[in-house]
């Protein structure tokens, strides 16, 4: 087991453990990692029980059991990190930590921000491991189209968005049923069902999918919508061992 489990926790706890298991369950439902194993979390954690660990009451508390089944479904779902590498060949994959305090068109709103984040919001990360796992019921295969764009790469593509600097992924979907566009739009409403994501960006601290006017033939998720408590630099990662790893 590379994915290192996380202790026992319940109900009450509070403190980067539990943030670590906000994040790592970011694709069950979904809630804020405020470090505050309250409802929110417990109801986090019952559906994981349920649907991975195929409990028939999940109890909603962390245990010994459930942590170590997380950490075998973060096994399960290796991410390649070579397709989240920016491809501009000069930031050496993830930015250059530049343009701190920076936005484009004024206002200090997260959409505008010019900052190079430092690797991949780990909560979009483990969101693609659980969209992996609702996609396999349905005989699809999910492929990451696109990861981190640097301001080198959004310049060489007259790009203005922000939102690949660390906050998004793209995923393509692959199955031989129906059309690219119909299991996109499947994977995004199951996204929305299943692990609180919304349609665009309008609410604020929720993971967001592009709508399918703009993104008809992939998914496009991001975490442009979360406070600035919410991004800090130590939620962003640039490889799977320090995706799968404690909080120091």
């Amino acid at each position: 087991m590379s994915t290192v489990p996380l202790p026992p926790l319940a109900r009450g706890d509070q403190g980067p453990h539990v943030v670590e298991l906000q994040m790592r369950l970011a694709g069950f439902r979904g809630t804020l990692p405020d470090g505050n194993y309250g409802p929110g979390t417990e109801l986090q954690v019952q559906a994981f029980q349920r649907l991975v660990m195929q409990m028939p009451q999940p109890h909603g508390q962390a245990d010994i059991a459930t942590m170590a089944a997380i950490a075998e479904f973060g096994d399960q779902h290796p991410l390649d990190f070579a397709r989240l590498r920016c491809p501009c060949g000069q930031c050496g994959g993830f930015g250059r930590n530049r343009f701190a305090g920076l936005y484009h068109n004024g206002p200090k709103l997260e959409m505008y921000n010019r900052y190079e984040y430092p690797g991949v919001h780990r909560m979009l990360l483990w969101t693609v491991r659980a969209a992996e796992f609702y996609a396999l019921p349905m005989g699809w295969k999910l492929k990451i189209n696109s990861g981190y764009r640097c301001s080198i790469d959004s310049a060489n593509h007259n790009r203005t968005s922000t939102n690949h600097q660390g906050k998004a992924i793209d995923l393509n979907v692959f199955g031989t049923d129906g059309t690219d566009r119909a299991r996109c739009d499947t994977l995004r409403h199951t996204l929305e069902e299943m692990a609180n994501f919304q349609n665009g960006w309008n609410i604020a601290n929720r993971k967001s999918y592009e709508p399918n006017v703009i993104a008809p033939t992939w998914v496009h998720i991001d975490v442009r919508c979360y406070a600035s408590i919410y991004l800090h630099d130590r939620y962003f990662v640039m490889s799977g061992e320090a995706l799968d790893a404690l909080p120091s």
